[in-house]
């Protein structure tokens, strides 16, 4: 009870909805593009109709965004690797060779081959290798180390002197690197130098020549040698990040300068790639040299522009759609659907690409969206306002706002009276059509050549593609979301295998039927009052769940005779009576209907007095022992079209039902005066109901109820066929 109490305190709460629409127009203003680009944006081969722009300052033609970082780019590839010269290197190779094998030969002559860890030095591993698998090497020990140490020493005086890079030729991405010694640079081709595998192929020349064609020896010597081998080149990945950098920022952003004063462009000049260059440098020029207050007044402006925009839906929804207005949850949904497009629109500026990928801004979702959820009036004016806010914007850009709005009435119109989802295919064709002829028609008042047309063509049929599809899929979860029953959902629930129908049919009978009659009789007079009939169907077919519960206590469910009424007092009756919307409320809730769907339920007999059993204990008490009050239902009284109709209907074809003789005339009048005898008593106080509408309702049932009322012909049998048979 609590959650449901803070609930509809979220719901309601005006402060609440304040903040929203607040929110939404500060995050908006916060998209609006900077400077100046909020003027009208200017397409290449239109025709500047505004008075000569002369430049108030004096600022660079910049270079297209593209453009700029293609030359970077190129500037970036054509910096060589460096790599820095380690001029040590060679020395202390050297000096290691004739160290070490100083070391291995000392610990030779000492014979101390028992030390656990010179055995596991690998060059010791290696030395030995040559000692049992050559028999060049049986014999003197101390000789064969000291040639294969001078080999050793003569292979790393070669390669030093050519050069080792520490990484391999595939790892440096061109041909040639620079290479830097101590203060001087030089650039060479980076096949002068060796990498690992020209060192290990130079190495196997080298001991193919200088130890023999001893395979395995050579291995071995090879293995030993490539220890002392270290790169004497190294990559400096910084340096070459710097000038990478350096390189960058050398190539100029602009093609050119405007001096203060000079003319820009002439009223009735074409717009030439060049032109439109120098208005875009000069917008974003403008916008940089405002001063703080500049900027201040500026956003100041952007938020009215948002404010003007939304006032005329604002006014429309206080005015017209009070329950909208009045609803935070319907309020979120409109200001979440604005706040997507509106930043669908601004990543879509941030993208810099020749193809027209404004097209992907898909204000014909926005326009489906509340059109299913709310209504087409709804769904329009949403299309208005989404449409003005993209083209804001895109820079206050006309042609795109204009062929967004036309696209998106469209749509919503494809969708107004939407009964099933296969309604997509209708969707796709209307939205393609209003681009279309929009692109056309500014196409060719710009001169703008088939090719891109075509290409225009080719993104809006995406769009009119996309777009349907995105709809039906959001639709499901708009409406749990945000509590929103739409038509897709009302359809849903006309069928009669739904749970509650089934059983309602199965356990009272004539309830049923009853509900099927009304729910006719609502979808009919709904339509002809412009109310939704698909609401006022649903709700008839609902209204009297409650009877499930107790059916044997409704006359139209009791098959025999006897009437449990006639043996309890009146205000057991009447308890029992008034039960069945108690009772049938508590059950939708439980069965998950729609709170639209549940208004039907209690409102439906509105706080009617419940007239047979208010007599009756006036005869047993006397009038003036008895409170009408007592005897009423609790309401609310109607509050909608859709409620008021279901009220009307459901009392008229019940009393229709029970007369006897049912003329055209009679049923006239007992529709006349049902209706009249339900506004007498104010229960139509709260229906937005006009005198106009009241006829057409009460036109409308004496049409329908006289048609359910017709009599057949009777069959020439139809005399036996009322006979018993004998039983056999």
């Amino acid at each position: 009870m609590l959650q449901k109490k803070t609930l509809e305190k979220l719901r309601t709460s005006v402060r609440l909805r304040i903040v929203i629409v607040f929110s939404m127009m500060v995050l908006i203003t916060l998209m609006f593009p900077k400077g100046e680009s909020i003027e009208s944006d200017v397409k290449i081969g239109s025709i500047w109709l505004q008075d000569d722009l002369i430049a108030s300052t004096t600022f660079e033609i910049l270079k297209e965004p593209k453009t700029l970082e293609s030359e970077r780019l190129e500037a970036a590839q054509r910096v060589e690797p460096i790599f820095l010269k380690s001029p040590g290197t060679e020395k202390l190779m050297a000096d290691s060779v004739s160290r070490y094998g100083s070391f291995l030969q000392n610990q030779i002559s000492k014979n101390e081959l028992k030390n656990r860890s010179f055995l596991s030095d690998p060059s010791y591993a290696v030395f030995t290798r040559l000692k049992y698998k050559s028999k060049s090497f049986l014999g003197s020990k101390i000789r064969s180390l000291n040639e294969l140490n001078n080999l050793a020493g003569k292979f790393t005086d070669r390669v030093y002197q050519l050069g080792i890079l520490n990484l391999s030729y595939k790892e440096i991405p061109r041909d040639s690197i620079s290479v830097r010694d101590g203060k001087f640079e030089r650039i060479y081709s980076k096949s002068v130098f060796l990498d690992r595998k020209g060192v290990n192929e130079l190495l196997s020349t080298f001991l193919g020549s200088e130890a023999g064609k001893n395979g395995e020896l050579n291995e071995a010597i090879q293995e030993y040698i490539s220890n002392f081998i270290t790169p004497n080149l190294i990559y400096s990945f910084q340096l070459t990040d710097a000038a990478i950098r350096n390189a960058k920022e050398k190539i100029p952003r602009n093609t050119g300068i405007v001096n203060e004063n000079e003319r820009i462009v002439s009223k009735h000049d074409r717009i030439t790639p060049e032109v439109k260059s120098k208005i875009d440098s000069y917008r974003i020029a403008k916008g940089q040299e405002t001063d703080s207050f500049d900027r201040l007044s500026q956003t100041l402006g952007k938020f009215l522009h948002i404010l003007i925009i939304l006032l005329p839906l604002t006014v429309y929804l206080y005015l017209f759609r009070g329950k909208i207005f009045n609803d935070n949850f319907r309020i979120l949904l409109i200001v979440s659907i604005l706040l997507f497009f509106s930043f669908t629109t601004f990543l879509i500026n941030h993208i810099n690409v020749s193809w027209p990928i404004e097209f992907f801004v898909l204000v014909p979702v926005a326009s489906m969206l509340l059109t299913i959820t709310f209504d087409s009036r709804i769904g329009f004016y949403g299309t208005v306002i989404v449409s003005l806010v993209v083209g804001g914007l895109k820079g206050n850009d006309y042609a795109f706002t204009l062929m967004n709005l036309v696209a998106g009435a469209l749509a919503a119109y494809s969708v107004r009276d939407i009964k099933n989802r296969t309604q997509i295919f209708r969707s796709f064709l209307y939205i393609l059509v209003g681009y279309v002829l929009s692109i056309i028609a500014f196409s060719l008042e710009r001169f703008a050549s088939f090719d891109q047309i075509l290409l225009n063509v080719g993104f809006a049929g995406s769009n009119a593609f996309i777009s349907p599809v995105i709809t039906y899929g959001l639709i499901i979860f708009f409406e749990r979301i945000f509590n929103i029953t739409t038509d897709l959902t009302l359809m849903e629930l006309t069928d009669f295998n739904n749970p509650l129908l089934k059983e309602l049919a199965k356990t009272a009978p004539g309830t049923f039927n009853h509900s099927i009659a009304v729910s006719t009789i609502a979808e009919t007079t709904a339509e002809s009052i412009g109310a939704n009939p698909v609401l006022a169907r649903v709700g008839a077919l609902y209204h009297d769940i409650g009877k499930l519960l107790d059916p044997g206590s409704f006359v139209e469910n009791q098959l025999t005779a006897v009437n449990i009424h006639e043996s309890i007092s009146p205000e057991k009756s009447v308890r029992l009576i008034r039960d069945h919307v108690i009772k049938g409320i508590e059950l939708a809730e439980k069965c998950g209907l729609p709170r639209e769907i549940r208004d039907f339920i209690p409102m439906h007999h509105g706080t009617m007095v419940i007239s047979f059993f208010y007599e009756k204990a006036k005869q047993l008490y006397g009038e003036n022992n008895v409170d009408i009050n007592e005897y009423r239902y609790t309401g609310p009284k109607p509050n909608s079209k859709e409620t008021a109709v279901v009220m009307l209907a459901d009392a008229c074809e019940s009393t229709v039902r029970t007369l006897t003789e049912a003329d055209s005339q009679k049923i006239e009048t007992v529709i006349s005066n049902i209706i009249d005898n339900r506004i007498d008593d104010g229960q139509l106080d709260e229906a937005p109901l006009t005198f106009m509408d009241i006829k057409k309702i009460k036109d409308a049932f004496l049409s329908i109820l006289v048609g359910h009322q017709h009599k057949r012909i009777r069959y020439p049998t139809q005399d036996e066929l009322e006979i018993p048979r004998p039983d056999e």
